[in-house]
């Protein structure tokens, strides 16, 4: 855990909104980070990239493909789908629609190359994407002033860079949303994360849920992202939910609600199936308990895999950014896949990575519009999402507006800007919303000790 680069500080983040000003200002003390490893490309203005003109403006949309670890393929397919459907309607403002696509590998290494790809491609924006490595592109991002918009939440940079634009609240509402419902259903508790970086910023948030509902904090396991399988893990979280020292309650009076056990929770991205399966085989040798996970660990398919409706994850909470798949607010995303995806099966309409890829399109599209017949920039498409535009998704987000004076900021997440989570569980082996509408999360995370 030792000798680790920590996310950037935000103390001075923290009180100032991204004005036009600002954000040049940005992007200028970033430029020769990179001119640095761009010598090809330091002959671009800062925010002044793809679009312009009368050629196509260009975009990037990057996931990890092929690793050992979380792979996201339907981003980046999807992207390429929506393009194509764009341009078969006439493209944006009359132009054409020109997707570019990366593999950041899962790797810091990958992600700095996808960014310098898209600086030298005069990309307007990067859109709808999945790193965990934000140390290594978002510099390149903000050197040439590309704005990110619509990435997966997976690190606390994403809400803290001026020029990032989340459209969900990313693990920490996830984790918080959880942690609040578990609160009241569980005895002790045991989160199983990946030792990275990324995972290390998961037990406050669990906690700050479970402390607002009057419950110790969890058990903090950790386990690698990439393994194969997580027996010892497993028996580990096992032995520590039903150990008989110590209490979930904080205020030391046992069980509460109707749980009748620990609770444990994975949160290891791709990897919970392969996890899920070593704790079915070791959860025989002790009492029973139960299971529960946020959306992106887990989806229909995973619970398919695990057994459907006599998998482990029956009955589990599973929190999510967004409606229910069936929800008939999807329907639009799915025209756009039966129209132009192809039968590509890369592309789920249930993957919360595909949902927040059609989500951050529908942020670019609208900000592109908004501009009217001007030119389409890096800085045109940052400035009108810093000038106050405000942006619905068809009900499937709260109306979206990005400002550094929202409430998150106190605890160093200035582009939190929607803290709804939604609150499904895993009925006869399907995902099926628990509650109606939307839990706000915004009180339980101003309460998270993220230091």
């Amino acid at each position: 855990m030792t000798g680790r680069q920590r996310t950037r500080s935000t103390f001075l983040l923290r009180f100032l909104r991204p004005t036009r000003s600002f954000t040049t200002t940005v992007r200028s003390a970033g430029a020769l980070v990179a001119c640095a490893s761009l010598a090809a490309g330091c002959g671009l203005v800062p925010g002044a990239t793809g679009g312009s003109g009368d050629g196509p403006i260009v975009v990037m949309t990057w996931a990890p493909e092929g690793t050992a670890a979380t792979n996201k393929p339907g981003m980046p397919a999807f992207a390429r789908a929506y393009a194509r459907w764009v341009n078969a309607g006439g493209g944006l403002n009359g132009r054409k629609l020109e997707v570019l696509t990366c593999n950041d590998h899962n790797s810091g290494v990958g992600a700095a190359k996808c960014a310098r790809q898209a600086v030298k491609a005069g990309a307007v924006a990067v859109v709808g994407s999945y790193s965990q490595r934000s140390d290594s592109f978002l510099p390149y991002l903000e050197g040439a002033g590309i704005p990110y918009i619509g990435g997966y939440g997976v690190t606390n940079a994403e809400f803290t860079s001026p020029l990032s634009y989340p459209v969900n609240g990313g693990q920490p509402a996830l984790l918080a949303g959880l942690g609040k419902e578990l609160a009241a259903d569980c005895d002790r508790v045991a989160l199983v994360r990946p030792d990275t970086i990324a995972g290390d910023t998961l037990p406050a948030m669990l906690d700050a849920g479970l402390t607002a509902g009057g419950h110790d904090k969890a058990v903090d396991q950790l386990a690698a992202e990439d393994a194969t399988e997580y027996s010892a893990q497993a028996d580990a979280a096992l032995k520590e939910v039903t150990s008989t020292s110590g209490t979930g309650r904080a205020d030391g009076t046992g069980k509460a609600g109707k749980g009748d056990g620990g609770c444990v929770v994975p949160a290891l991205g791709d990897r919970t199936g392969t996890f899920m399966d070593s704790f079915r085989r070791a959860r025989g040798d002790y009492p029973d308990v139960s299971t529960a996970t946020v959306l992106g660990s887990v989806d229909q398919t995973v619970i398919n895999s695990t057994g459907g409706a006599s998998s482990a994850f029956e009955g589990a909470y599973v929190t999510g950014w967004y409606p229910v798949a069936s929800d008939p607010r999807w329907d639009p995303m799915k025209k756009v896949i039966s129209e132009s995806a192809f039968s590509d099966t890369r592309i789920d309409p249930a993957d919360t990575g595909v949902q927040t890829t059609w989500i951050a399109y529908t942020v670019f599209r609208k900000a592109v519009e908004s501009l009217g017949g001007g030119a389409v920039t890096a800085d045109t498409v940052t400035g009108a999402l810093d000038d106050g535009l405000r942006i619905g998704t068809g009900g499937l987000t709260p109306t979206l507006r990005w400002e550094f004076t929202d409430q998150l900021a106190s605890i160093g997440f200035p582009r939190l800007v929607n803290a709804n989570v939604t609150l499904q569980t895993v009925k006869q082996g399907r995902l099926a919303a628990a509650k109606k509408g939307f839990v706000d999360v915004t009180r339980t995370l101003e309460n998270a000790d993220v230091d």
